[in-house]
């Protein structure tokens, strides 16, 4: 096997220092528990009335 060169992001001319600051982090809110349908019909009913998506 050929020996593997390890070489520095400098060697190569390319600047790694961050550029990003995080400046603070939350947790997201909670989310309310999801409903399971049997059928497709029940489905586009719920989506239809309650969501008002369709």
């Amino acid at each position: 096997k050929k020996p593997l060169d390890v070489k520095k992001p400098g060697d190569l001319g390319v600047d790694v220092t961050p550029r990003l600051k995080v400046l603070k982090t939350t947790e997201p809110a909670a989310r309310k528990a999801g409903i399971k349908v049997e059928t497709a019909a029940e489905l586009v009913a719920k989506l239809k009335d309650e969501a008002g998506v369709i």
